[in-house]
């Protein structure tokens, strides 16, 4: 099966061919892409060649970029435009991209060779742009648990696989309780303020629903003009109260004990790696002086 997912985009500024991707097309994408990935980690790790910033640092930077592309693509539509084929492929997709990841940010000869181009990087006359990028691997990489021990990589391993499912459950259920939601207006002065476009888009989801007058969700188009433009505070209030209830109705999509799982998780992962909190580990960008022995800054 030709995938246009794994080809070059032959489009103006090779934008993605929308017309020519299939849902099928995905999984099988991500799947190659995640081995090609892999396959250029290791041909950066195998270089015999002394570390140096064009052999490990840029092409660190350049590794994985058609995984990145096709990830960007399916992301956005998981998001927009998703159904229940998209979302089961996002389950499955989703820890495979953690466990990449965690293959990448832990792989110590890897995290080697950039220590090695960090510790020399007074020598090397880099410009600034180039010793921002190295100062970014580095810490990402001593941020992210490349000094953690085997034991403890594991369990950071298993961590994040969980985070990456919990993540994902937890804007499935939201977007559930988005589409499910209806807001039925008949009455044409409720309309005072709203611009015509967005009187007609909801004049014709009403159409579409054998429905008169109009009918409002709480997608971005729809939601937005509505709390922009509605001069009735109480229909504002009420749509608003609905917006902010996703995923929090005492329903098949409630995400409370999600919530409290991610807390958890994010707690236990910052702690794992030396930090006091997960907002320590978000706001302070440098390794902790306290990481028992590791203290590289």
């Amino acid at each position: 099966m030709d995938n246009p997912l794994l080809q070059v985009f032959d489009t103006p500024y090779q934008t993605a061919p929308f017309s020519k991707i299939q849902t099928e097309h995905f999984l099988p994408a991500f799947e190659k892409a995640i081995v090609m990935a892999k396959d250029e980690v290791d041909e950066i790790v195998s270089n015999k060649e002394e570390p140096n910033f064009e052999n490990t640092i840029e092409a660190l930077e350049f590794m994985g970029e058609k995984l990145d592309r096709i990830s960007n693509i399916f992301f956005n539509l998981n998001s927009a435009e998703t159904n229940d084929e998209i979302q089961k492929i996002a389950q499955t997709v989703s820890p495979l991209l953690s466990e990449f990841s965690n293959d990448e940010s832990l792989n110590q000869a890897l995290y080697l060779r950039i220590k090695k181009v960090f510790d020399t990087k007074d020598q090397l006359h880099l410009t600034g742009e180039q010793e921002t990028l190295l100062e970014k691997k580095y810490k990402g990489f001593t941020r992210n648990g490349a000094n953690l021990d085997e034991a403890e990589k594991l369990k950071l391993r298993e961590i994040d696989k969980n985070l990456s499912k919990l993540s994902l459950l937890f804007g499935e259920h939201v977007l559930s309780d988005s589409n499910a939601y209806r807001l039925y207006i008949s009455d044409e002065n409720d309309l005072k303020g709203l611009p015509d476009g967005a009187k007609e888009a909801a004049r014709m989801l009403a159409k579409e629903e054998d429905r008169d007058g109009c009918v409002f969700t709480l997608d971005f188009p729809s939601y937005v003009p509505f709390m922009t433009y509605i001069e009735n505070r109480t229909l504002r209030e009420r749509l608003a109260i609905e917006f902010g209830k996703r995923g929090y109705q005492n329903n098949e999509n409630d995400n409370r004990q999600i919530v409290l799982d991610i807390v958890r998780l994010r707690k236990e992962r910052a702690n794992l790696l030396g930090y006091a909190s997960h907002a320590d580990f978000g706001l302070r960008k440098e390794w902790p002086k306290n990481r028992r022995k590791y203290s590289p800054f």
